[in-house]
């Protein structure tokens, strides 16, 4: 993984990636010069916490453990920032997703935080948690 900013193949207009690019937040995934993955990492200093977000493969390098391989990525950023208590919220119909963020560690948070959560969403996301210490990683 790599700070190297760049636009990324997507179905989202290209300038809003490189909207998003313009944060210290954004990480990109490149494979041979290639970005192919993207993901940020939001602090949360107040509640001590940090969600991954808008965590997107490229549509063609889909299917081949790289979201895995940045989500761990940007996990590891979390740790050597401090944080080992990480969330994330996905659409609860993606399912390669979801199994790409159980394969990485990740489980549902308690229905009832899940729902308190989701009252300020305009979907009712599927909310994770992956904790890095109890997980060893």
């Amino acid at each position: 993984m790599t700070m190297k900013l760049a636009a990324v193949g997507s179905p989202l207009p290209s300038a809003t990636i490189t909207e998003w690019q313009r944060d210290e937040r954004a990480h990109v995934l490149v494979q041979d010069e290639r970005v192919v993955g993207y993901g940020e990492l939001w602090f949360d200093a107040e509640e001590d916490e940090v969600e991954l977000a808008r965590i997107i493969v490229a549509p063609d390098a889909r299917g081949k453990g790289l979201g895995r391989l940045l989500v761990r990525g940007l996990l590891a950023q979390a740790a050597a920032a401090g944080h080992h208590d990480i969330f994330l919220r996905v659409h609860p119909d993606n399912g390669p997703a979801l199994r790409c963020y159980r394969a990485a560690g990740f489980a549902p948070v308690d229905p009832a935080l899940a729902a308190t959560w989701n009252k300020t969403q305009p979907v009712d996301h599927a909310w994770l948690r992956h904790d890095l210490e109890a997980s060893g990683a």
